[in-house]
């Protein structure tokens, strides 16, 4: 099933765009093979108002923030994970605006771990912590959370239930595919959440980076699919005697910049550890970058 990408975005940096009647969009100038065009800051409602991912410590980011809200009440700064093009300038904004934090909790769940990918902000800590469920009401806006770990472990998408809208986050981006990177990206809880999603009925999804995506049920539907088929190559690689992460990379991976193998590469571990766990390969001692992978009873 091919997915459905989208790549296409009207915006202007550090303009507060429309794009629904409760919701404004400031995307931040941090473009990267990692944030497509940047990360994409939402205003939700008017008058009295919620921020989600105030993004990147970008000083252009947070002033073009403070313009969009001014003459507001920003009354909650909500956090989808802590990466750190979406949760740093949350204690800017909390500055100027005197707004608390709502979120999961500090990045990797107080596990640690590799800095990957766009990096973890380490430093951030909610004021509010908030689990799957919990409501974040406001001046005619409903937030609901769903934590959908997988990307990472306190990866939080927000149901906007007067608009029957989705704010996913970097769990479903409408233009790539999510990086799942361990130990605190995990692939069984990455297609759980997927799975979880589809369950919901929304009608719309809002992804920090990137267009909305207008047909979210297929789209997930796709992702999903995409996973499981990142899995079968694995397993021909595996049949084929291509036994390391290197090598199955550089196989499954051809048509794609040799500069994103490496983030490649920690999404096939994902997959791998996911794997060894339900007895579809296997290798000796704990799964890691420089493991040699088999079939199992090989």
């Amino acid at each position: 099933m091919t997915i459905p990408f989208n790549k296409q975005l009207d915006f202007t940096y550090g303009v507060a765009d429309q794009v629904s009647p409760l919701i404004r969009r400031v995307v931040a100038k941090n473009p990267s093979a990692f944030t497509f065009h940047g990360t994409g800051t939402y205003i939700v409602g008017q008058g009295k108002i919620a921020v989600i991912d105030p993004g990147p410590d970008i000083a252009g980011h947070v002033d073009a923030l403070a313009k969009a809200v001014d003459g507001e009440e920003v009354t909650h700064i909500v956090i989808t994970h802590t990466h750190i093009d979406h949760s740093p300038a949350a204690k800017h904004l909390k500055a100027l605006t005197g707004a608390e934090t709502y979120g999961f909790g500090p990045h990797g769940g107080g596990r640690g771990g590799e800095k990957v990918e766009e990096g973890g902000d380490w430093d951030f800590m909610p004021d509010h912590r908030i689990e799957d469920g919990d409501m974040i009401a406001g001046a005619g806006w409903t937030l609901e959370a769903v934590h959908t770990p997988g990307h990472t472990s306190n990866h939080l998408c927000f149901g906007l239930r007067e608009e029957d809208a989705l704010f996913s986050g970097d769990h479903v981006m409408g233009w790539s595919t999510t990086i799942v990177s361990p130990p605190d990206g995990n692939m069984a809880d990455y297609m759980a959440s997927l799975d979880k999603l589809r369950a919901r009925d929304d009608k719309r999804y809002y992804p920090t980076h990137g267009a909305p995506i207008e047909k979210p049920d297929a789209f997930v539907r796709a992702l999903a699919a995409h996973r499981r088929q990142r899995e079968q190559q694995i397993e021909r690689c595996l049949a084929d005697g291509v036994h390391t992460i290197p090598a199955m990379v550089e196989r499954m991976y051809a048509e794609i910049d040799q500069r994103l193998h490496r983030a490649a590469g920690r999404s096939v571990l994902a997959h791998l550890i996911h794997m060894v766990e339900t007895e579809r390969a296997a290798c000796d001692g704990e799964p890691s970058p420089d493991t040699a992978f088999r079939l199992p009873n090989r």
